[in-house]
């Protein structure tokens, strides 16, 4: 194409959500001319959260998903937040299909914003431990980084998007730059101090969570204010309460003046010029009117979520790659990994009959990892987290009909004893076998290949249930809790929504696709830093971890532009 100010920039970010946001946000501070392209439609702060303040008698089916949505969309429909209150923020399984060589619930989420508007918000940050598990066990590449090249980048993100902690002083689990914490329940702080009775090395502390607990002034930048307690954040929330891509990193870019968002934007490859021998652009497809255009810049961040990503680089063919832009280690899809939340466990506590709960907080109590952290001493490799709920739910009267059923209802209700929960956060190993590749002949409305995703458990991931059930039984036994029961919920993968791999970092290139800035070694104009880049898993929540890597990253591109090195 002639040259035309319109389609050149200096930097392309493709992915408008979390991962993408950050790229952009620290491009544009730069002063880097920056094009963000987002393939589903834009998502403005406050404007586009419909349901925000509805109530529940609002809700035309009380927040349930029809019956007919729920069985056309079996596969978004089992996720936890996919309900009637945000079910327009997630992709329809019938309007963007995909191939499941073995089952794989895959959550999407297509808008500015991606799925930071619906996240978890758990944001806790990985140690060596983390970062050394496949050195030590022999199993994936060895990271090509290791906390200490992180830690300033956690508590540049920390400082950005507001987290709410304590400092627990785990060398596990490493202290961040924190705002002040919610409180703990006094079940939990009994469960607590229990655990600390009975063992050296296993903790309950409450989760860090990306929510604003205390007024700064760079959250008075943003146009955010605190945490109101609501629990209905996937909803988008109109206090900025806590962090999402929309009411923070996409307008400080755009406040700039440097950014260029651009939604509607399928990406449908990158574009490498073999004379330069370097990426050039990207092609896009407009997804309403399918006019294909084609995008130019020095230096292109990939960051469409990890399957996309993928997805992007593998459809990104050339004569100089011909199985996908990078992949001369022919690595390019494999070693996908993520969580396994499979097991579940809960009691009933018949203590603290006193309390009751009032009002709401915006996440659980968080066990983290104790098995396999200083030495191998299980059958399986690695190691998993855990929530831990509690609860002391009213019991109601149901009986009766008519105006006794109206009067029983209405009338004085008893509170039932507290109820405990813990659910597994298990690090799977990413296998050569668990991977992704194109399909040969489907594609989708935007002539794009489909994905073939072909990812399942293994042994290991059997002995970590079987071991979670073990530990699990016998620390609820310990602190006295009753009526225990425990459920593997053999749900499929994907389902923990923390698929992650593919694209790894490593110090080889002949086993790894990135370096330890995230580049790509056989194209380093082209940087992957969302989920696709992560080498191992980990038992923690990882999107702080992607945070901390694209903002990394971002700055090394911005300093390569500068000095063209």
């Amino acid at each position: 194409m002639p040259y035309n100010s319109d389609h050149h920039f200096d930097a392309i970010v493709i992915g408008g959500g979390m991962t993408g946001g950050w790229a952009a946000k620290e491009l544009c501070e730069k002063g880097i001319k920056t094009l963000l392209l987002e393939r589903g439609r834009n998502v403005e702060h406050i404007i586009d959260y419909p349901t925000t303040s509805m109530q529940p008698w609002e809700f035309k089916h009380r927040n349930r998903i029809p019956f007919e949505i729920e069985k056309e969309n079996p596969v978004v429909s089992r996720c936890y937040a996919f309900k009637e209150d945000a079910m327009h923020f997630f992709v329809k399984d019938t309007e963007h299909p995909y191939v499941q060589d073995k089952p794989f619930d895959w959550i999407r989420g297509y808008q500015v914003g991606g799925k930071s508007i619906m996240w978890a918000r758990q944001v806790q940050r990985w140690s060596d431990f983390d970062f050394e598990g496949p050195a030590r066990d022999g199993f994936a590449v060895d990271w090509p980084v290791r906390y200490k090249d992180l830690e300033k980048w956690y508590a540049h993100v920390e400082r950005f998007i507001g987290v709410s902690g304590n400092k627990d002083g785990l060398d596990t689990l490493p202290d961040g730059d924190f705002l002040k914490p919610f409180g703990m329940s006094c079940v939990e702080e009994y469960f607590r101090d229990k655990l600390k009775g009975n063992y050296k090395d296993r903790h309950v502390i409450y989760a860090r969570c990306a929510h604003l607990t205390e007024e700064r002034e760079i959250f008075k930048k943003q146009g955010r204010t605190l945490c109101q307690s609501r629990n209905i954040c996937q909803r988008g929330c109109p206090y900025g309460g806590y962090f999402n891509a929309n009411s923070t990193l996409i307008p400080w870019a755009l406040k700039t003046g440097n950014l260029k968002l651009q939604p509607h934007s399928v990406v449908h490859s990158i574009i490498f010029d073999e004379k330069v021998n370097r990426a050039t652009g990207v092609r896009v497809i407009h997804s309403e009117t399918m006019e294909t255009t084609e995008y130019f810049a020095k230096i292109i961040f990939l960051n469409a979520a990890t399957l996309n990503s993928n997805l992007i680089l593998l459809n990104s063919k050339s004569d100089r790659f011909p199985n996908g832009l990078g992949n001369d280690c022919g690595l390019l899809g494999k070693f996908v990994g993520f969580h396994n939340y499979r097991a579940k466990i809960w009691a009933k506590h018949d203590g603290h009959k006193e309390f009751k709960m009032e009002g709401r907080r915006p996440t659980s109590s968080y066990i983290p990892r104790f098995r396999n952290v200083y030495k191998q001493e299980t059958d399986f490799l690695r190691g998993y987290a855990a929530t831990f709920y509690t609860a002391r739910n009213i019991r109601v009267n149901k009986d009766g009909f008519g105006q006794q059923l109206t009067d029983n209802l209405l009338g004085s209700n008893s509170l039932e004893g507290w109820t405990v929960a813990s659910g597994m956060m298990g690090e799977t190993i990413p296998k050569k076998s668990n991977f992704v590749t194109l399909h040969d002949s489907e594609k989708d409305k935007w002539g794009i290949p489909l994905l073939r995703v072909n990812i399942e458990y293994d042994d290991n991931d059997s002995r970590m249930i079987k071991d979670f059930f073990e530990q699990f039984t016998e620390m609820y036994e310990k602190a006295g809790f009753s009526d225990i029961q425990t459920r593997d919920t053999e749900q499929a993968p994907g389902l923990d929504i923390h698929e992650m791999g593919g694209v790894r970092m490593g110090k080889d290139p002949k086993y790894s696709l990135l370096n330890e800035w995230n580049q790509l070694h056989a194209c380093p104009n082209v940087y992957v830093t969302d989920g696709a880049c992560m080498t191992s898993m980990s038992t923690q929540n990882p999107s702080l971890t992607f945070m901390a890597l694209t903002a990394r990253a971002a700055n090394h591109a911005a300093e390569t532009l500068k000095t063209g090195h």
